[in-house]
Parts: structure tokens; sequence; C-alpha cells
């Protein structure tokens, strides 16, 4: 068994976990919910091995290094952390209907890295080669994905409230009744947030510190860097709002997704059109 083939297994089950959602979405059969995580679940323990599967095949080329140095298995792992935030998120909460918003994000992830991008297992450049990779990576991407998770349940908040707002008489039959109430998806959105936001922050300190031990400085203004930190700055408006002004509903909704947007475009944006310290990751 290969790490290659652990990962289709994943793409699959990621499809067929997100498929069971939107059908426990349109039907509300908790028996669709409950295959629906259980199937999510299978998956996360598929990826899990074959990351580390990977990591072994690594070691066995002569090359080890953690499974994290390239776009391809940064794209793996970032799918892994969003599933993994969405499982704790159930584990806690029960509100199964978010798989529906949450596990997209997670397949066209591996769905991307496994149909277009070169799998190779290749040596570290030599920039890469410090323990530093991994504490930035793991602590970037789970930051990445508590805000993803924010985006999908922010995305649901304005589907519930414009058909609330649009027909608040009709309730019976309508596809958000199903959703977790408005305020405690606002609240899921912030809590999401205040997750991600000092994981961020964590990334952004390591970055730095692997960036002075790597190139001599800390700071360079390097397009990952300048767009790090406009996210940074997104995500802290987003809670200076919330705390002092209290930002609430739509206006912490949209933010939240605007947040995401720009944190997309920082990952995959940044190293796909323009260059700079970080264009190595782009095009493995």
């Amino acid at each position: 068994m290969t790490s290659s083939f652990l990962f289709n297994i994943t793409t699959i089950a990621d499809l067929i976990s997100m498929l069971l959602f939107f059908a426990f979405l349109a039907s509300r059969s908790k028996a669709l919910g409950f295959t629906g995580i259980t199937v999510a679940y299978a998956g996360f323990l598929a990826e899990t091995v074959a990351i580390a599967l990977r990591w072994k095949e690594s070691y066995d080329m002569g090359v080890g290094h953690a499974p994290l140095s390239n776009l391809y298995e940064s794209v793996v792992f970032f799918s892994w952390t969003i599933v993994l935030i969405f499982l704790l998120l159930d584990l806690k909460y029960r509100y199964r209907v978010i798989g529906a918003f949450v596990m997209p994000f997670a397949l066209l992830g591996m769905a991307w890295a496994q149909l277009g991008m070169n799998t190779g297992i290749e040596p570290l450049v030599p920039a890469l080669q410090s323990n530093w990779l991994l504490y930035h990576v793991v602590t970037c991407f789970l930051g990445y994905a508590a805000f993803a998770v924010a985006c999908g349940i922010s995305i649901m908040y304005l589907i519930k409230a414009n058909l609330t707002e649009s027909s608040p008489a009709s309730r019976d039959g309508r596809i958000a009744d199903i959703f977790p109430p408005i305020r405690v998806l606002d609240d899921l959105n912030y809590r999401a947030i205040m997750v991600g936001f000092p994981l961020l922050t964590l990334g952004i300190i390591t970055g730095a510190a692997w960036a002075n031990y790597a190139w001599g400085t800390y700071w360079s203004w390097d397009p990952k860097e300048t767009w790090s930190l406009i996210v940074w700055f997104v995500y802290a408006a987003f809670l200076h709002a919330r705390i002092t002004k209290g930002w609430v509903g739509k206006r912490a909704a949209w933010l939240s997704v605007v947040g995401f947007a720009a944190t997309i475009f920082c990952y995959l944006g940044v190293n796909l059109f323009l260059s700079g310290l970080h264009s190595y990751g782009g095009g493995k």
C-alpha cells in the first residue's frame, strides 16, 4: 500500500461525504448525516496514514523530510487540516449540516492535488532544510483551516439571513431550516476565527524566525510576507470590530468570507502568480 493509493481513497471519501451531507441537507435524514460524518472520519484516517506513509517514503528514497515541502504536499495537508477542524467542531456541537459547506473545500484541494499536480517526492531546496518548516507550515495551515470553516459557516449565515428576510412567515420546508439558529452561526463564525487568528499569528512569527535562519533577515516584504500581513490585518479588524463595535450578523459574515478569499490568495495566488522568495513552492 502506498501513500498515493491512500490519497486517492481520501479523495473518493471526501466526495462521498460531501454528497451525503448534500443529501442530508435536502432530506433532513439523520441517518445520512451520521453516514456523512462517518465517511469523513474514514477519509481523515486514510489521509492521516497517507501523510505518514509519504513521510516514510521520503526517508526510503534518501531525501527524508516532512511531507510539507511543495505545493502538492501543502494542498494535501491543507485539506487534512480542514477536515480536522470540522471534525473537532462536530465533536463539540454536532451540527453536521456544516459539512455540506466545509467538505467541498477539502474535496477541491484533494481533487486538484491528485489530478493536476506533480506528486513526486523531491529533495528539499536549501532554504527549506530547517525544523522551522514543520513549525511554520503546521501553525499556518491550522489557522487557514479554521478560516475555511469560518467561511463555510458564514455562507450558511448569509443564506439563512437572506431567506429569513425575504420570507419570514413561510418557514416550513426550507432547506435553511435545518441550519443551526442564526445566532449560533454568528457565534460559531467568531469562535472559528478566534481559533485561527492566534494560529496565523504563530505562523507569521515562526515564518519570521525561519526567514532569519534561511536568509539572514526577519522580514523582507516578500509578496508572501506582505499578503500574510494583509490577511492578519483583515482578521484583526474582524476581531476588533466584533469586540469593540459589536459587529455581528451580515457584516461579520461578509468580512469572514473576504478574509478567507484573501487567505486563499496569500496561499495560492502569491505562489502561482507572483515571484519572490517563496516561489520555490509554486510549481512543484
